[in-house]
């Protein structure tokens, strides 16, 4: 009897000699008789950058050497504000304005109310205005609510009104604004935050570019009673050095081009297997037939994918592969593209063929890139799915197969069943 071991993506000649010492240490020990082999095929079907990954940008050299884009900044404290659309708010309603006389200069009524608690009045009077503040058939509709219908935020809108009108946040911020500049600060910081709100609940379903966000935010910071043409320095000074670190913006722009680099053989393997499959089937054809039978093959991740379409396709031509007693896929993706319809070589809702041959899939659910195989082929005897536990998080539990004695022992199981010797 042989094994054939079959490696997964990204996988290169060094990592090969790591995962497959430990592949042929668990098949000898309970196979003590067996030939344990490897398909080795990284190098030479394996994803390059052909160009030097010259069609990245950023990767040559810099498209604006010097001070950083101020747009990236720009971008980093959006998507902040779209995972918390409060947080500016929440910086004036904790740190609040050093204490100064107000200006008096007509913004609401001084002396009557503080000028925040103004400004949350104007807020909760649009919230509940029929269908938001963009409804056309108020007084204030028009620009506002062609702007909101057309770039998808129309349905999100009066929610994000009320739940930033209603939030304790701009209730203590509103408190704690008692001079007219503070009341204008604390008014962009409301727009933005109802904007960002908006924009978060529409998701991918926003159709809006940064000047029609821009203008939204205008508008509503207007009705408000603030001036949008300045943000808000208070917030701004606090969260736009802390958007530039956390947020995920900038770092992708400074590291893509490490980041495209590092990806390539793991993401890039599988874009080159989707495009030019059949040239690694037919690498492994070869292997598998180089050595008499009967053999079983172990399939990682994208080492699955083509086995199994390798498997289905030969018997689909009635020409399966000859000596092949059972097909073991370990973390493979090979049952979800099926359903995705993306397997080449079964085509979504057949069946697999009838050479096809026993076939133990082995996954971990904690593995984000391994699939189960027999709910899609319900009552096919001879598919069957086996859970393993490394207690890993993803991705190491991708490669924690291996070590575990689990595995060696199902794959024993499984031998039996098919009737290898």
């Amino acid at each position: 009897m042989r094994f054939l071991f079959v490696h997964g993506t990204g996988v290169r000649r060094e990592r090969h000699e790591t995962l497959f010492a430990l592949v042929k240490a668990g098949l000898t020990a309970r196979f003590p008789g067996a030939a344990v082999d490897s398909c080795f095929w990284g190098d030479r079907f394996g994803a390059t950058l052909s160009a030097g990954g010259r069609s990245v940008p950023g990767m040559g050299a810099p498209e604006h050497p010097g001070a950083p884009d101020p747009a990236d900044a720009e971008t980093a404290e959006w998507a902040l504000l779209l995972t918390d659309p409060l947080c500016e708010v929440r910086v004036l309603a904790e740190a609040g304005w050093d204490d100064g006389p107000a200006d008096g200069d007509g913004f609401g009524m001084p002396g009557v109310r503080p000028p925040g608690i103004q400004v949350l009045q104007l807020l909760d009077r649009l919230a509940e205005l029929p269908g938001g503040a963009g409804d056309p058939g108020t007084p204030e509709g028009g620009e506002l609510a062609a702007l909101l219908h057309g770039t998808g935020l129309a349905a999100g809108f009066p929610a994000a009104l009320e739940a930033t009108a209603a939030s304790a946040e701009a209730a203590r911020a509103g408190e704690r604004a008692t001079g007219q500049p503070q009341a204008r600060e604390l008014a962009t910081a409301l727009a933005r935050a109802v904007t960002a709100a908006a924009l978060a609940s529409a998701g991918a379903e926003a159709d809006c570019t940064g000047v029609e966000r821009d203008r939204l935010v205008e508008l509503l910071t207007t009705r408000l009673g603030g001036d949008a043409r300045v943000p808000g320095a208070r917030a701004a000074a606090v969260l736009g050095r802390l958007a530039m670190r956390v947020t995920t913006q900038p770092l992708l722009n400074a590291w893509r081009p490490s980041l495209t680099a590092d990806a390539t053989p793991a993401l890039g393997d599988i874009l080159r297997y989707q495009a030019r499959g059949a040239e690694l089937r037919e690498f492994l054809h070869e292997r598998i037939t180089a050595e008499p039978g009967p053999t079983v093959l172990i399939g990682h991740s994208l080492g699955g994918i083509a086995l199994v379409d390798l498997l289905a396709l030969a018997a689909a031509r009635g020409e399966p592969v000859p000596g092949v007693g059972l097909l073991v896929t370990v973390g493979s993706q090979a049952p979800f593209l099926y359903e995705l319809g993306a397997l080449t070589g079964i085509s979504p809702g057949t069946k697999l063929p009838y050479a096809f041959p026993h076939w133990l899939n082995v996954y971990d659910r904690h593995d984000l890139l391994s699939y189960l195989a027999s709910p899609v082929f319900p009552g096919d005897p001879r598919v069957s799915d086996h859970r393993i536990a490394s207690r890993q998080p993803f991705p190491a539990c991708h490669s924690a197969y291996w070590k575990q004695a689990a595995l060696y022992e199902r794959i024993e199981q499984a031998v039996a069943e098919a009737e290898i010797g």
